[in-house]
């Protein structure tokens, strides 16, 4: 089989899965969550694969609605940083002189900064809660595309067709908006979709450490924050099945950004 076919389709495979755990927790009726006193403490089994937590609630349906809410905060979030990344990027590239330097030394100040912290920071300033984590993960995961899109508009701006433009006087929105963006396109994509598992993980981090989303929200994290009440007394998989979950989405996230990088580069085209 050709490889870019292959990937095409491992691609297809892999943006399916993350569809249908979206439809899955998406529309996942109240009901499916609620607590079932007689059952509660089950290990895994048949009628629940992934058993169910000390309240009878089934853990495989949580662990699906966790995923959902962290797809959505990861690509909410892993979208505004990738527009920021852009912005600031080609602003970088395309500035005077001291424009790019006054850019680099922010994205310095910002780099300087741990994410964790600054989320935390972010996060507790506006309460907490959905939109906390939203602006806290999206202001914050920027900065490293920033610098790749800005070297490769150094990189392009240099060209003939480039210096050409500037001689018929075309302005420099012009030059960025007819030649500079449409190279940015596939940098641009495969960063946001590589972004996308470290913004899910950061959500999953701080909300399992309390700064994250509220205790009433079926978060990943909030999951795993809870399990750890019951693991000394033998109830390993209120934790290890949801753990495994994320991790496996995580690099189902990666493996698709990697494949579409593979996709979108020409030279591989021929094979």
């Amino acid at each position: 089989m050709n490889r870019r076919l292959s990937a095409a389709i491992t691609a297809g495979v892999i943006l399916a899965v993350i569809l249908a755990i979206y439809i899955g927790g998406t529309f996942l009726p109240e009901s499916a969550l609620r607590a079932d006193f007689s059952q509660k403490g089950l290990p895994p089994s048949a009628s629940h694969i992934f058993g169910t937590d000390f309240l009878g609630r089934d853990m495989f349906t949580r662990t699906v609605k966790g995923l959902s809410i962290s797809l959505v905060i990861g690509a909410a979030a892993s979208v505004i940083s990738a527009f920021i990344a852009l912005a600031v990027g080609v602003t970088a590239a395309m500035g005077r002189g001291w424009v790019d330097h006054a850019v680099n030394w922010f994205i310095d100040v910002f780099m300087s900064v741990p994410h964790t912290v600054l989320i935390i920071l972010i996060s507790v300033a506006l309460a907490r809660g959905v939109k906390g984590m939203l602006v806290g993960v999206a202001v914050t995961h920027w900065v490293g595309l920033a610098r790749i899109i800005r070297g490769e508009v150094m990189q392009i701006r240099g060209r003939q067709y480039i210096a050409a433009s500037r001689r018929f006087g075309k302005s420099p929105l012009w030059i960025a908006r007819k030649h500079i963006l449409p190279h940015m396109v596939p940098q641009f994509f495969v960063g946001l979709i590589l972004l996308f598992p470290h913004a899910i993980m950061h959500e999953s981090g701080l909300t399992f450490l309390g700064f994250g989303l509220p205790p009433e929200q079926p978060a990943i994290g909030i999951i795993l924050s809870e399990s750890m009440k019951y693991i000394s007394g033998g109830a390993v998989w209120l934790a290890f099945f949801p753990g495994l979950s994320l991790v496996v989405l995580v690099l189902l996230i990666d493996k698709l950004g990697n494949t579409i990088r593979y996709l979108l580069e020409p030279r591989e085209a021929q094979l």
